[in-house]
This record gives C-alpha cells, structure tokens and sequence, in this order.
C-alpha cells in the first residue's frame, strides 16, 4: 500500500512542476531571444471617447479626410520629427502634437471650414501618409523606423499637455539656437503663461543650427522695397543697418535698415531665413545673413528634445523643461 501512494505522490510532483519548467521565465526569454524589438509593436487600446478621430485637411488636394485620431499622430510624428532622434524626443514629439491637435479640436476654428486641422506646416503642423513616408526612407530602415514611431505614438496613448486642466497651444520648431522665444515676439499679442524663454545645451551639434544667406546689394534693396516702397539705404554709412533691439531669446527684434526700421520676423519672413536671430553683414557687392536656429523658437525645440533625450532625460521631463507650469495628463 505504501508502494502505491509512494508512487502517487511522484506521479503529483510531475504534473505540478513540469507546467513551471516549461513557462518559467527562461523559456519565454530564449523564446524571444530571436525577436528584434524593432519588430514588436505597442498595441493602441485607449479610448479617445469623443476624440477617436481628426478631420483633416490636405492643402494639396484642398480635400478634407477623416483618420483615427492615433493614426493620424503616425503621420505627424513621422512628418516633423527624424525617426532617428531618440525614442524620448520622439515621445515628447508624440505628446506635444497630440495636445496640439486637441486644442484645436476644442478651440473649433473656423479657420479650416469642416476641418480641424491642416497639413500644412506652415499653418498647423505636419502630416504625411504611411505610404509616402516609407517611400521616402531607405529600404532596409523602413520597418525599424516606421514601427519605432508608432510605439512612441502608442506608448503615450491618452497623454495631453494641460496648464490648469486645459490643452495648451503646444508650438514646437525645429532648432531654438540655444534659447526658446516668448510668443509676444513672435506674432504679438499676450502670449501664454506657459511658453516662457528656456535655454537649452547641445543644439549647436544639429545641421539645423547655423545657415547663410547672401543677397546682392540690388537684390536686398529691391526686396525691401516690395514692402516699403519709400525705402533708402547708403551702404557707404557705417551704421545703415544697425540692430536696435534684442528679444529675450537672443533674437532681433527692431532692425533700422537705410530709413525704415523693421522686426526681425518680418526680416525673417522677407529673405526667407530660418530664423530671426541673425547677424548682417556688408559687403563690396553682397549682404549676407548669418542665422542661428530655424523656426519661430516658441515651445518645444526638436533638437533640443533630442539632446535632452541624449542627456537622459524622459519624455514628460523634456516636456516640463520647454512648457512651464504644465502638468501631462490623460485625456
């Protein structure tokens, strides 16, 4: 009788131990071993309620499309950030655009009649297809970089940018040249609490950093004169163009050129440079601008997320540096 149940208690020893053997933890790591991480992605389970989707509309084709709202992040985030930049940055990117977005969803501007929002980064922000965005990567980085910008999308699924419980107007450029700008600079204004001047390390390690453009004598004073048509300039003066006043970013603010004095933006805007801190100089035949930065300078910095992520710091405290009071919450 003993024999037997000596017999019975191995019999329940085998059924118990072989299921943990098998599904331990070092079977599903070997298991896994052969899987490259590029090649798993997040799953996008969190639900928007009234926000499951964005009406677009593609300033190409002036035709309004409808995508989920998740998927529609895809596309920006691909559109305006490098698939290259750290995993952090592109959060932060993922985060930044979704709240962008919301606030234009509730603000329900009028400005895109039976749209939200637009393609256009030059108005709204960037946008581009799956199909085309593979088109334009290199074969053997599709996959790895496509899949990368989905789990950063779907990652911080449901994360907004709030200051007192409200999406903010979250702008973002591509280069601050070391310091990010107030909006009162930049289109007038009152500007937001939240988008404070903030200074940032490593963005002069970016091609975005620094840019030249040179213009003929002729060509300079033809172009200013499209918009001021009074306009007169000695180059022979010592002091012809003289920078009057700086913004708290470093940028120029009042310019005197010959006998018109002008913003720095709308020089920006005039001779199509990158950004409004720059440098003029005269030459015997030409005038060249040296530029430091690119875009407006308001929020968030790309490159300067990137750095940041280089630095070790995580999505939500790339965001903390560049938008101040704020708090990431869910939808």
């Amino acid at each position: 009788m003993k024999k037997y149940i000596i017999y019975f208690f191995i019999f329940l020893c085998i059924c118990f131990f072989i299921p943990i053997f098998f599904t331990s933890p070092f079977s599903i790591k070997e298991v896994n071993s052969n899987i490259e991480p590029s090649n798993i992605i997040t799953e996008a389970t969190y639900d928007y309620k009234q926000y499951k989707t964005v009406k677009v509309l593609h300033k190409s084709t002036n035709k309004i499309e409808e995508i989920p709202f998740e998927e529609y992040l895809y596309g920006v985030v691909s559109a305006e950030m490098p698939a290259s930049f750290e995993k952090e940055a592109l959060k932060a990117q993922a985060v930044v655009a979704r709240t962008y977005t919301l606030y234009k969803i509730v603000q329900n501007s009028s400005k895109h009649k039976g749209a939200n929002i637009c393609d256009d980064s030059g108005c709204c922000q960037a946008w581009i297809s799956k199909e085309n965005r593979l088109a334009k990567w290199k074969e053997e980085k599709r996959d790895e970089y496509w899949n990368k910008i989905v789990n950063c999308v779907n990652e911080t699924q449901g994360k907004i940018i709030t200051y007192e419980n409200k999406p903010i107007n979250a702008f973002f450029h591509s280069n601050s040249g070391g310091t990010t700008e107030i909006p009162i600079n930049v289109w007038g204004g009152s500007g937001y609490p939240y988008l404070q001047s903030v200074q940032t390390s490593g963005e002069d390690a970016y091609s975005q950093y620094s840019s030249k453009v040179t213009v003929t004598k002729e060509k300079f004073e033809e172009t200013i004169k499209k918009e001021h048509s009074n306009f007169k300039i000695d180059f022979n003066k010592k002091d012809c163009i003289k920078i009057k006043e700086y913004t708290e970013g470093g940028r120029v603010k009042t310019i005197a050129i010959g006998n018109v004095e002008l913003s720095g933006v709308e020089v920006r805007t005039l001779f199509g440079l990158k950004s409004a801190n720059f440098k003029i100089t005269v030459e015997s035949k030409n005038v060249t601008f040296e530029v430091i930065g690119y875009g407006h300078g308001v929020g968030m910095s790309q490159t300067g997320a990137d750095s940041l992520a280089k630095q070790g710091k995580n999505y939500e405290e790339i965001i903390h540096h560049f938008y101040t009071g704020v708090e990431v919450k869910d939808i």
